[in-house]
Parts: C-alpha cells; sequence; structure tokens
C-alpha cells in the first residue's frame, strides 16, 4: 500500500468561540492549509484537542474536513482510545464518513503488554478496514511500542506507517532498519523533524505547520535534494518552535492560529490559556519569523 502522504501533514488546531466549536473558523483554516501547500490534514488529535470534544463535535469537524478537502490533500483521523471498542466505532464512522486513514494512539491509564498492543490495533483495523497509522507518544501515554512490536504490526496491511512523538532518533532509526520502505514513518516533534527526515523519515505531522504550512514544506522538500536549504529554515524557525514550549501543546499555538484570525483564543479544561504576557511574546517570536521569509 502507497503511503497516506509524503511530506507535511497539520496537526490541525479546533477554534472555540465562547467554548462552543467554530466550524467557520476551521473551515477557513483548513483552506489556509491546503491554499499554502499542507500535505495532509489530521483531525481530532492532540493538537485538535480531541479528547475534550464531544462524538459529534468530532464527527462534524471530521464532516467539514473531508469535504473542504474535496479529495485534494488526505483526511487522518484521530480514532485512538484506551478503549478498544469505543475506538472501532469511531474508526468505522471516520470511514464512512469518507476520511483516507485513521491515527491510533496507544491505549493510555489502563496502558496494555506489548501483546496487548498488537492485539488492541488489529482488532481495530480489522474491523475499520482503514488504513491506519500508529501513533507513540509515552510522554502522555505512559507507554511506548516497542520496535519488535512496530514490526510485528507493520506486516498488517491495514497498517501502514507510525507517528513517532517520542523525540529518540535511536528508536526512529531502529525501527527503519526493522521495517519495510512502504511503512511510512512521520515525526511528531517539530524540533526533531530535520534530523529525523535525514534519517529516511517519510514526512512530518506538524504542529508548528498549523501557522507556517508552506515553511515546513519547504523544509521537507529541500531536505530531499540537498542539505543546505533545509538547515537554513530549520534554525530559521527554531527560535519559534522553542517558543511553543511554553506550555503544553495546543496552548501556544492556538495563540497564533487565533492572531492569523482562526478562531478566538481558547482551550478547553482541564488546559488553561496563557496569559497576556506570554502570549504577547510568543506573537511578536512569530512575526520577528514572518519579517524574515
Amino acid at each position: 500500500m502507497n503511503h497516506l502522504f509524503t511530506g507535511v501533514a497539520a496537526a490541525v488546531t479546533t477554534p472555540f468561540n465562547n467554548q462552543q466549536v467554530d466550524y467557520e473558523s476551521f473551515r477557513r483554516h483548513l483552506e489556509f492549509l491546503i491554499g499554502n501547500r499542507i500535505q495532509a490534514l489530521v483531525i481530532n488529535g492532540t493538537t485538535g484537542e480531541g479528547s475534550t470534544l464531544t462524538a459529534e463535535e468530532r464527527r462534524r469537524l471530521l464532516e467539514i474536513a473531508v469535504q473542504t478537502s474535496a479529495g485534494r490533500v488526505p483526511v487522518i483521523a484521530g480514532t485512538g482510545s484506551n478503549s478498544t471498542i469505543e475506538s472501532i466505532e469511531a474508526s468505522r464512522e471516520a470511514k464512512q464518513i469518507g476520511a483516507d486513514g485513521i491515527m491510533l494512539i496507544t491505549p493510555y491509564y489502563n496502558k496494555t503488554s506489548q501483546r496487548g498492543l498488537i492485539r488492541h490495533f488489529e482488532a481495530i483495523v480489522d474491523a475499520a478496514q482503514i488504513p491506519a497509522l500508529l501513533y507513540n507518544v509515552p510522554s502522555r501515554t505512559g507507554m511506548t511500542i516497542e520496535p519488535d512490536t512496530v514490526l510485528e504490526l507493520s506486516r498488517h496491511p491495514m497498517i501502514v506507517g507510525l507517528k513517532d512523538a517520542t523525540g529518540d532518533l535511536n528508536y526512529m532509526s531502529q525501527v527503519r532498519l526493522m521495517t519495510d520502505p512502504s511503512f511510512a514513518l512521520y515525526s511528531g516533534n517539530d524540533d526533531t523533524a530535520l534530523p529525523f527526515l535525514s534519517l529516511g523519515g517519510n514526512g512530518v505531522i506538524s504542529v508548528v505547520a498549523n501557522v507556517v504550512p508552506d515553511e515546513f514544506q519547504e523544509m521537507f522538500e529541500c531536505s530531499q535534494t540537498g542539505p543546505a536549504g533545509a538547515q537554513e529554515i530549520h534554525y530559521r524557525l527554531t527560535p519559534l518552535i522553542a517558543a511553543l514550549s511554553v506550555d503544553v501543546n495546543p496552548i501556544p499555538i492556538k495563540v497564533l492560529t487565533s492572531h492569523l484570525g482562526f478562531g478566538g483564543y481558547e482551550v478547553r479544561l482541564p488546559l488553561l490559556p496563557l496569559e497576556e504576557a506570554g502570549r504577547g511574546r510568543l506573537i511578536r517570536q512569530f512575526e520577528s519569523i514572518r519579517m524574515e521569509v
């Protein structure tokens, strides 16, 4: 099976207005991303605050993404859960809506064993019959997908790639050595995206691409032809990426999506927005980067 995408995907934010999803701003943001060369849209993931959206909100956001994309770029739905049954239901629905693929986070809180991971992921894709990316982010879930487990799962015809948010390039190298080139590896960390690509990664599922999609895609393209141009973009964007670590994702990036006019600056509890001074520093950093482009 071909890769779901190659290059940069945006882990798309969800805009709110008075704590209600702002669907019109969401639609405009998607058009901005597609118009600025984003290669795929990841909806209802960590950055999209999927865990605090209702089932109806997640459904409507995915419907809008599929309608707006209209086949121009793939749409990938975050349907993972620590409940296998709920994840199966969400994945089946994503396929019915028209998503091109799903992204499945490792179970959290109840966690499991590596053997349990294999059964969990296989049960979902066997039931839903839609291409799936595994999502490994141990800093949030408290468990990792071991390289041997990735290898075994990669043999399943519907499990087509991995979003690696470990930040561990040794882990990525082990997985790349063990898996077939047809199995896609995507960085889930903007700060290590360039070295990840240099080691054979196929793309990035990016947070900062919500506001600089064209620049991040350009970095990817340069990384495929020679290091100099990619390094220049990497170092130009590094201060902005570092500034986004001021608080947990997606609190900081939504300062900037709001600044660009894609919804108000709101997050849902248990997240809290940055204080005004922090927002100002982040916006100034962003504007300084834009002036250099």
